[in-house]
């Protein structure tokens, strides 16, 4: 299966979001995952190098591809069951091949006016992609949401997103919890670490959106 964690938006945990949920597969069962960083910044890759520097962490492998990615991520999705793949936050030739290729898309959003307005777009490249790519579904993840429940960004942001058919609107949302950015300074997952809510989060996410498919 190929998961791609792409965005129309740079800033919205994307690259957080893919190490998670690799991890959680890779934890859980014990599956075969491949890490692939098609982002230019390279956070996954490094994210990676830091985790092989703790060898009683469970060694999960990394390539680094661009370009047009959809044969090279065919190729490797014969021997691994899992690829998690991290692409550019923004229109690029590697998240529109990477679409071509994909089982799903998974989009962080983070609830902010500024994010919200990049989703007709990347419904546009989406709906493009699932033309020649009749199996690929998608999912927008809220993610960094706050914590304080006075605040109601996150409930507005899921009402304005149902207004997109395209897309499935996952229930679990990730909130801003320092827990992920501590565990992947360390190259770790929040699953690793010690705050069961950021854990359980992520274990949520992946059963809704990767299981369940």
């Amino acid at each position: 299966m190929i998961i791609l964690v792409g965005s129309q938006k740079g800033g919205c945990g994307k690259s957080t979001i893919a190490v998670n949920v690799a991890c959680a597969l890779a934890l859980d069962g014990k599956a075969d995952v491949l890490l692939v960083d098609s982002d230019p910044q390279a956070s996954v890759a490094r994210w990676v190098q830091d985790r092989q520097g703790h060898p009683e962490l469970k060694n999960i492998p990394c390539v680094q591809v661009s370009g047009d990615v959809r044969v090279t991520l065919r190729d490797l999705a014969e021997r691994y069951q899992y690829l998690v793949v991290d692409v550019a936050g923004r229109d690029s030739v590697e998240l529109r091949s990477g679409l071509s290729a994909a089982d799903i898309l998974l989009s962080p959003i983070r609830p902010s006016q500024y994010d919200l307005d990049t989703v007709p777009h990347l419904a546009e490249v989406y709906s493009k992609a699932k033309d020649f790519n009749q199996k690929l579904k998608a999912y927008l993840v809220l993610n960094l949401c706050p914590t304080n429940p006075v605040v109601r960004e996150a409930e507005e942001a899921q009402a304005y997103l149902k207004d997109f058919s395209e897309f499935d609107v996952a229930q679990t949302r990730i909130y801003d919890r320092k827990a992920y950015r501590d565990s992947v300074a360390e190259g770790q997952s929040a699953i690793e670490w010690k705050d069961k809510k950021a854990a359980d989060s992520i274990r949520l996410l992946v059963k809704e959106v990767v299981k369940n498919d």
